[in-house]
C-alpha cells in the first residue's frame, strides 16, 4: 500500500511538473516579462534615496498616473503620507490622471483627491513660469517614457530642466526602464525642424532612460543659453536595458498594451499622413488604414472612445493591416509606411506638413516619394546613428 501510495505521489508531482514546464514554455515571453518587471525597481520604489533630499523642503513634482510604486500607490500620495510638503502638481500631456486626448487643451486645476494645485505643462504653457515655481525648494519628476523622440514627456522634460534652471532650483528625477531602451534607430532631427514633439538631435528611437535623457540634455548643453540643471537622478534597481519591462499602467489613452509601445514609433510616423492608427478603436497603434487603401482585406470603423473623442475617419470604413499579432520589433520599421503610400488611391494627399515634425526631416518624405527602398534609406542613417550612439555612452547608467 505505500508502494503504490509513494509511486502515485510520484506521477503526480511528474505530471504537475510536465504541465507547468509546458504552460511556461507556452508563454515563455509572457513569463519572462512578468518575472523581470517584478524584480526590477524603479526610481519611485528607491525611495531610501529620495526621501532624505525632500525632508523639510518645499516640493513641486512633475508627474501623473504613470508616477506609482510596486505596491500601486501613487507617488503624490506616498509623499503626503511620509509627510513631505507638497506645494503644486504639473502635469504633462495627457494631463495628471492621463485621460485627455492627444493634443487636447489640458487645463489648470485641482487634484479632487488631495486638493493639490496642478499646473498644466501642455498648450500655451509648456514651461513652468517663475511665478509658478515661487516658494518651490526643489522639483521632482517622475514620469513613464517610451523611448521615442516625439513622445511629448520628454519634451516636457527640457522645459522643466530649464526653468529650474533659470529659477536655482534643484531637479531629482526618478527614473523608470525605457520598454524600447534597446533599440536606437531611425532618422536624426535635424534644427530647422524643431518642435515639441521633437526638442533635440537624436533619432526616433533614442534607447535611453529619462534619466540617462536628462543627463544627456545637460551634458550636451542643450538648455536655453547653455544653462545647467542641477540635477540628480534616483536610478532603477535591479535593471539593465536588455531585460523586458511590461508597464504596469498605459502611459497614455491610446497606447494600451505592450505591443502598441512596441509599435508606436514605427506606427505615429502614420500620424503625419492620411492614414489612421487604430485612434477610435481598441487596438490603437497596433493597426493602421483608411478609406484610401481599398485594396487591404482587413478593415475597422474608428469611434469616438477614451482618448478618441473625434478620431479621424469616425464612423467611415478604413482599409489596412492588424498587426495585434506581429512579432516584436528590433528596430524603427518602415514597410508599412512605404508600403501604405505606394498603395494609396491618391498619392497627393498621403503626407501632411506634420509628417515632417514627426520624422525631423524632409528627406524620409522624399525618400520615399522617390520610391528609394527601405534599405537604402535605412543606410542613410548610418552615420548619424553611429555619432549619437558615440555621444550617448557618456551618459548611460544602465
Amino acid at each position: 500500500m505505500y508502494f503504490i501510495l509513494k509511486k502515485n505521489i510520484y506521477f503526480f508531482i511528474l505530471m504537475v511538473t510536465i504541465s507547468c514546464y509546458s504552460h511556461s514554455e507556452d508563454n515563455s515571453v509572457k513569463n519572462r516579462i512578468s518575472i523581470d518587471s517584478v524584480k526590477i525597481k524603479t526610481g519611485a520604489d528607491n525611495y531610501e534615496k529620495y526621501l532624505p533630499l525632500l525632508q523639510n523642503k518645499k516640493v513641486g513634482i512633475v508627474t501623473n498616473q504613470t508616477g506609482i510604486l510596486t505596491n500601486k500607490i501613487h507617488l503624490v500620495d506616498f509623499l503626503l503620507e511620509k509627510k513631505i510638503a507638497i506645494q503644486t502638481i504639473f502635469a504633462p500631456e495627457h494631463g495628471f490622471r492621463g485621460t485627455a486626448d492627444a493634443g487636447e487643451h489640458v487645463v489648470d486645476g485641482k487634484d479632487a483627491k488631495t486638493g493639490l494645485s496642478i499646473i498644466s505643462l501642455y498648450g500655451d504653457n509648456k514651461k513652468p513660469k517663475a511665478i509658478q515655481l515661487v516658494g518651490i525648494d526643489i522639483m521632482l519628476f517622475d514620469l513613464q517614457d517610451v523611448g521615442a523622440r516625439f513622445y511629448t514627456y520628454i519634451s516636457s522634460l527640457h522645459y522643466v530642466m530649464e526653468a529650474c534652471a533659470e529659477n536655482g532650483i534643484p531637479l531629482v528625477i526618478l527614473d523608470r526602464p525605457n520598454p524600447n531602451g534597446s533599440i536606437i534607430d531611425g532618422p536624426l532631427l535635424e534644427k530647422e525642424f524643431t518642435s515639441f514633439v521633437g526638442m533635440h538631435p537624436i533619432p526616433l528611437l533614442h534607447g535611453m532612460t529619462i534619466g540617462e535623457y536628462a543627463q544627456m540634455i545637460n551634458g550636451e548643453k542643450w538648455l536655453k543659453n547653455g544653462a545647467q540643471c542641477k540635477l540628480t537622478v534616483i536610478p532603477c534597481l535591479d535593471y539593465n536595458r536588455t531585460m523586458e519591462y511590461s508597464l504596469p499602467l498605459k502611459p497614455s489613452p491610446n497606447l494600451p498594451n505592450d505591443q502598441s509601445i512596441n509599435l508606436y514609433a514605427s506606427l505615429c510616423l502614420f500620424e503625419g499622413t492620411n492614414v489612421s492608427v487604430g485612434r477610435g478603436t481598441e487596438k490603437q497603434f497596433q493597426i493602421y488604414g483608411s478609406p484610401f487603401l481599398t485594396k487591404s482585406t482587413f478593415n475597422f470603423t474608428p469611434k469616438p472612445n477614451f482618448g478618441a473623442k473625434d478620431p479621424l475617419y469616425n464612423g467611415k470604413e478604413c482599409f489596412g493591416e492588424d498587426l495585434t499579432a506581429y512579432p516584436k520589433l528590433t528596430r524603427l520599421e518602415l514597410k508599412w509606411l512605404i508600403k501604405a503610400y505606394q498603395n494609396t488611391s491618391d498619392k497627393t494627399k498621403f503626407f501632411n506638413p506634420f509628417f515632417t515634425k514627426l520624422a525631423g526631416t524632409k528627406k524620409l518624405q522624399q525618400q520615399i516619394e522617390s520610391g528609394i527602398s527601405e534599405n537604402k534609406i535605412r543606410k542613410s542613417w548610418k552615420n548619424g546613428l553611429t555619432a549619437f550612439k558615440k555621444m550617448r555612452m557618456n551618459y548611460v547608467i544602465y
